[in-house]
């Protein structure tokens, strides 16, 4: 009787020593690491959110992100996609990304000037000549020490993926010098930046949300607005404008940004799953962003609704000389260093 007691209590303390194993194993976290020490790739969910469409760069980029990591993961990680601020709008993504409420966004660069001056850099005038020229900057040394400037906030600096070159439309008369814009009211994205430029050329500028864009230009809201070829041919803006100068004038970029706790929360195995989706998504993103612009402009031509002017290289000059004063004055709030560095991209 003694024997089968002590096999018992035996049995028994086996069968709870599994279930303890089967319940430490089966733990799975949303946007944690749930304990970096732990070994194999760790089950967990990411959230990425956005405010754009599906049909654009940035949707692609975080889908091409959440095939990698889902694949290279064998599912254990799952990735979840918002598009459209179907999650988080511009107003509250940044906040919640800092909450860890959601692991991934991709703000447009000008929603960060009040984090950083840095982020100016896609509104510097006539800066970067080409999309490869900004792609280099942000992935090298000057590029990501502005990115670490927000790790005091608790968020990391992943990539910079780019919507590209904008150029200028409006419904008044062709520009080709600066002074042409003299008395036009052109809509902006917004920032102390851009308004400087446009007053500098004489004319007055207005932060309208782009959703509502095509109806200001369609009624005289404004008279023109700056931007890519794929989001002037996407949203129609050749039906309700005249002209279209192709200046590259400033840039429209984007930031992939993670949290820090959630990072630093990953294996090492479970990191390099989730950066070869960042490197592979910023891949894509890169040159789906190429691509679109190419074939909108195509398509813009093809339309044939909007008189198209390309700036020679000596009207273009004629721009940089104007807009010099605002040039040197937030070259000194940004930094020269970084300013002399993306010069030399």
């Amino acid at each position: 009787m003694m024997k089968m007691k002590k096999l018992f209590l035996a049995a028994l303390a086996l069968v709870m020593m599994f279930a303890l194993a089967a319940c430490g194993n089966s733990e799975k976290t949303e946007g944690s690491g749930g304990g970096a020490e732990n070994d194999g790739v760790q089950e967990l969910t990411i959230k990425i959110a956005h405010v754009v469409a599906e049909n654009t760069p940035k949707h692609q980029g975080a889908l091409k992100m959440k095939e990698v990591i889902e694949k290279e993961s064998d599912g254990k990680i799952k990735v979840q996609v918002y598009p459209n601020s179907s999650l988080f709008g511009d107003k509250d993504e940044y906040q919640n990304l800092v909450a860890n409420n959601v692991q991934f966004i991709l703000p447009d660069m000008s929603k960060l000037v009040g984090n950083d001056p840095g982020f100016n850099i896609p509104a510097m005038p006539f800066l970067f000549e080409s999309d490869e020229a900004a792609n280099a900057f942000w992935d090298g040394e000057k590029g990501q020490e502005i990115f670490k400037r927000l790790e005091k906030d608790g968020v990391l600096g992943k990539a910079m993926w780019p919507n590209g070159a904008k150029h200028m439309t409006n419904d008044k008369k062709a520009i080709k010098k600066p002074e042409d814009l003299d008395g036009m009211k052109i809509r902006t994205q917004g920032g102390q930046l851009l308004e400087a430029i446009y007053a500098e050329l004489g004319a007055g500028s207005a932060s309208i949300p782009f959703g509502e864009l095509y109806t200001a230009l369609q009624q005289g809201t404004v008279d023109g607005q700056e931007n890519t070829f794929s989001n002037i041919e996407s949203k129609k803006f050749d039906e309700v404008q005249k002209y279209m100068t192709i200046m590259g004038h400033t840039r429209v970029d984007y930031a992939l940004l993670t949290n820090t706790k959630f990072w630093e929360g990953l294996n090492d195995e479970t990191k390099a799953i989730v950066q070869k989706g960042v490197d592979e998504g910023t891949k894509l993103a890169r040159e789906s962003a190429k691509k679109l612009n190419d074939d909108a402009l195509a398509k813009l031509k093809e339309n044939g609704q909007v008189e198209i002017n390309e700036l020679s290289d000596a009207e273009i000059e004629e721009f940089k000389k104007t807009l010099e004063p605002i040039y040197n004055e937030w070259a000194e709030k940004i930094g020269k260093d970084i300013i002399e560095d993306a010069e030399s991209k």
